[in-house]
């Protein structure tokens, strides 16, 4: 990469980081986003997103669990079906036409939702879900994970929220986790892809590392609860966005 495409994509993947990482994502999507505007190979955008994500998804999963705001059994209870479909999805090269246009569409819908009196949607009463729920929609979510090359929390938020199975910041800790162990799982999954990783990976991670130290910190400490799902559906729009058009 020319000295200039660097520069541009650090800055994209602060950006990137810090919006995503105050709901508790690790970014994927927008860094897949920022380096198609830019024409990176295609074998280089995958494992990169997914290291991005390892380091955002892990310091958000770190800074929730530090201020009491994680949930692990509900972590678990998606994340014991949803890692290893992450890792059959993370070595499964799918042309992106049959699934990119339905799930795209679904993140829209899912924003529109969340954007629409996300007052109402943040105060309602919690209840987990069972695990015959949660173990078969982690496993669908872990293979889009895979599929996909994020780490799925742009799927599970949504659905956590949209369930009431437990309120926004809670959420945000949980999906942290879950993205975290799902990207470890999609690179583990096609370990080959690793070898196309950028020699400019370091910088790349100091970049997404400042932005998420302001965009966690944003999540933790000072976005109210309906601004947190704003934020969310904006998130949401970013990455269906992606989908139905790179």
């Amino acid at each position: 990469m020319d000295h200039n495409t660097v520069i541009a994509l650090a800055l994209l993947f602060a950006l990137g980081a810090a919006l995503y990482s105050s709901v508790g994502h690790g970014g994927a999507s927008a860094y897949i986003a920022a380096m198609a505007l830019f024409s990176v190979a295609p074998e280089t955008m995958k494992p990169t997103a997914l290291a991005l994500n390892l380091l955002v998804a892990g310091f958000g999963a770190w800074r929730y669990w530090r201020r009491g705001l994680s949930n692990w059994r509900l972590v678990f209870a998606f994340a014991a079906t949803a890692t290893p479909a992450a890792f059959i999805g993370g070595a499964i090269h799918l042309p992106g036409v049959y699934y990119k246009a339905l799930v795209g569409i679904l993140l829209w819908l899912a924003a529109a939702r969340l954007l629409w009196k996300p007052a109402m949607l943040a105060e309602r009463p919690v209840q987990p879900p069972s695990l015959w729920i949660s173990l078969p929609a982690g496993a669908v979510l872990g293979l889009l994970a895979g599929l996909t090359g994020t780490g799925g929390g742009i799927f599970l938020s949504p659905l956590i929220i949209l369930m009431a199975w437990e309120e926004p910041r809670r959420t945000s800790g949980v999906v942290a986790a879950f993205i975290f162990l799902n990207s470890a799982a999609g690179l583990a999954g096609n370990t080959a892809s690793v070898g196309h990783l950028p020699h400019e990976l370091p910088i790349f991670l100091g970049s997404v590392f400042a932005g998420a130290l302001l965009g966690t910190w944003l999540g933790v400490e000072r976005l109210p609860r309906a601004w947190l799902l704003r934020t969310l559906g904006l998130v949401l729009c970013v990455a269906g966005t992606k989908l139905l058009f790179t």
